[in-house]
């Protein structure tokens, strides 16, 4: 019986530190995607210090998640929009908030870590960000 408990630990432990791990590396990738695309948009003559118009992109389980969601963003200044996602691509809101801001690293991997954890709570996924076009 004290083997199984003591088995039972170290397997609980090594699942522990894979999740965190895995966990470490999601937050690492999306950091550097952040970083990738700012410099990429720089590259091709965006001025970083001059405010863009950013859209943000979210797909939640249902209308009353895009909601609550929306309802937040708003309040820090963003505008939102919904849409019923296709059906070949499953059941779900589709939602797109826009805000004209700076290109920071900081600024915008800092947005992008919040974004993923608020879509996480409610349901689903934060799918990241793009510069509008006609910037």
């Amino acid at each position: 019986m004290k083997w199984l408990t003591l088995i039972a630990a170290v397997v609980a432990l090594a699942a522990l530190r894979v999740y965190l791990t895995m966990r470490r590396r999601r937050a690492e990738r999306r950091e550097s995607f952040d970083a990738k695309m700012i410099r990429q948009l720089r590259e091709k003559g965006l001025d970083p210090f001059q405010p863009h118009e950013l859209d943000f992109f979210f797909a939640l389980p249902d209308d009353a998640a895009a909601r609550s969601v929306a309802r937040q963003l708003e309040a820090e200044g963003f505008a939102t929009d919904t849409h019923a996602m296709q059906e070949n691509v499953g059941q779900g809101v589709s939602l797109h908030a826009r805000k004209s801001m700076r290109l920071s690293v900081e600024e915008i991997s800092a947005l992008s870590a919040r974004f993923a954890a608020l879509a996480q709570q409610s349901g689903g996924r934060y799918d990241g960000w793009i510069v509008r076009r006609g910037n």
